[in-house]
């Protein structure tokens, strides 16, 4: 797993997304990522309709922190997460907002203008 931290005040804006990345800052990124406010992960869900609780487990580190809320964009389209997944973001004490990618890109932006304690997971657009 690449795992790039950012040098402050470098930040995880999303520049684009396209089909099958993005450009986070000035970097290029090839699949699905999980974006924090200090870093950006590669993320392995490239189907949104198939992701799994296993598929939060990055998160773990999130449960009790100040980080509560997880932007969760499901690819070209809103994908209604199962009832398995929605209970595996209660179980790590986190409430999630699932949109669309275009729209989850567009959100965490927003978040991170204003510091808020948030995460987001993005599925590439297929």
């Amino acid at each position: 797993m690449q795992l790039v931290r950012l040098s402050s005040p470098e930040r995880p804006f999303v520049r684009s997304w396209r089909k099958g990345g993005f450009t986070i800052g000035e970097q290029h990124y090839e699949g699905s990522l999980i974006l924090m406010p200090e870093r950006v992960e590669p993320w392995r869900p490239a189907d949104p309709t198939a992701l799994a609780p296993a598929d939060l487990e990055p998160l773990r580190p999130f449960a009790g922190t100040a980080v509560t809320l997880v932007i969760l964009g499901t690819g070209v389209r809103l994908q209604r997460p199962s009832p398995a997944l929605c209970a595996a973001f209660r179980e790590l004490g986190l409430s999630f907002e699932a949109m669309s990618t275009p729209a989850a890109c567009r959100t965490w932006n927003l978040l991170l203008a204003d510091d808020r304690p948030a995460a987001a997971l993005l599925v590439a657009l297929s």
